[in-house]
């Protein structure tokens, strides 16, 4: 990239594609079980450039709330606001022409779709103020980072059914899991700090929360093929996803920085599985 992106790039982490696989496996699972055989390339498109571009505008304006905070963390202290790589009026600038590309993205699909996805936007804004407020931000990650499973069934259904309200909760709790796992790399700054995560609220005891919310994941994503009534090969999917969310739980570090991030990339790998069950089982049926 030439120098002048280079801050850019890095405040979109277009650097780091783990953040924007999780924002769309969610939407990519429910495209796939919503189809009648094959999923839609363009939507499967449409949805991977929102990904991309929404994830982009999430990251701008939590670095523009956290500038602070950040500098005060190790991990953190080099991020283009922090280090003054970016203003925030440059970072508010590059935030408006990514929202303005995600509208163009959004108005390609049904008035449904249109609709509910304009109502996720309370939720972006919100949730980088959560860490301040709750130990529980995970939890409203997990209710942001997975509303693409209710918009991708409604582009394909133009509304809202069961498995799509199942594979949210279970993205729910899978949020919930892998970002626990990714918030003890920062536990000792945010207790300096101030910041609130479910890693500090747990603990020692972060492993049996865990095996529980990856419990409850897998619960939701096998209800959402069973309400779904998909074939068989989507049932091996999940399996897949189990064992490797359960070697997650099960091995974790949480007092290696540098395991936790690994245990938290895995969860690509996750997405994946399912969304390979989803489409072999329609390809099956």
């Amino acid at each position: 990239m030439p120098p002048f992106a280079r801050p850019f790039v890095a405040l979109a982490r277009l650097d780091q594609p783990v953040g924007v696989w999780l924002l769309l496996w969610p939407c990519l699972w429910a495209i796939g079980l919503a189809s009648d055989g094959l999923p839609s390339l363009e939507l499967l498109l449409l949805f991977t450039a929102g990904s991309f571009v929404m994830r982009a505008a999430g990251c701008t304006l939590n670095d523009i709330f956290d500038r602070d905070f950040d500098a005060r963390v190790e991990r953190t202290r080099r991020r283009p606001l922090p280090s003054g790589a970016i203003g925030v009026k440059g970072a508010v600038a590059f935030m408006a022409v990514l929202l303005g590309a995600g509208l163009a993205i959004l108005l390609q699909l049904n008035l449904f779709t249109i609709l509910l996805g304009a109502g996720s936007l309370l939720l972006v804004v919100l949730y980088p103020l959560m860490k301040r407020i709750t130990y529980w931000p995970q939890a409203f990650l997990g209710i942001t980072f997975n509303y693409g499973a209710l918009l991708g069934w409604a582009a394909v259904e133009g509304g809202i059914g069961w498995p799509a309200g199942l594979l949210y909760v279970g993205g729910i709790a899978w949020t919930l899991g892998y970002d626990t796992i990714y918030a003890h790399q920062d536990k000792e700054d945010d207790l300096l700090i101030g910041v609130k995560s479910s890693a500090i609220a747990l603990g020692q005891r972060t492993r049996p929360f865990l095996i529980g919310f990856y419990a409850i994941a897998v619960a939701g994503f096998a209800g959402a093929g069973a309400a779904a009534s998909v074939a068989w090969p989507y049932y091996v999917g999940v399996a897949v996803a189990a064992l490797l969310l359960g070697w997650q739980a099960l091995r974790v570090r949480i007092d290696r920085p540098a395991d936790c991030l690994a245990k938290f990339k895995n969860n690509s790998l996750v997405g994946l599985a399912l969304f390979a069950g989803i489409v072999a089982a329609q390809a099956l049926g």
